[in-house]
């Protein structure tokens, strides 16, 4: 199971959203459920141009995969600090807090 870092984009807003994932073979499933169904967690733009634009309008993609060999307890500290780099690097947002 890949883990890493993803992102989503919105072509006709260009709006962009950076995510990490403990399996990103099953992270576009689940994000674009969420969006569909209004996850209360979920950010309320990303939310509001998925309700707007449809899954079609958003694109998904894989920006950083990590090694299985990555320790358990060092993995959690690499997906928030990976997924802070990311989202200043593309100047996005997160979609989910933390």
């Amino acid at each position: 199971m890949p883990r890493g870092i993803f992102a989503i984009r919105c072509g006709p807003t260009a709006g962009v959203w950076v995510e990490s994932a403990m399996d990103l073979e099953t992270a576009q499933n689940r994000t674009w459920f969420a969006l569909q169904h209004g996850d209360a967690q979920v950010d309320k733009q990303a939310a509001a141009e998925f309700q707007a634009y449809g899954a079609d309008a958003f694109t998904f993609e894989v920006l950083e995969k990590f090694d299985e060999d990555v320790a358990q307890l060092a993995l959690r500290d690499l997906l928030k600090e990976r997924k802070r780099h990311w989202a200043a690097a593309l100047n996005a947002r997160t979609l989910w807090p933390v």
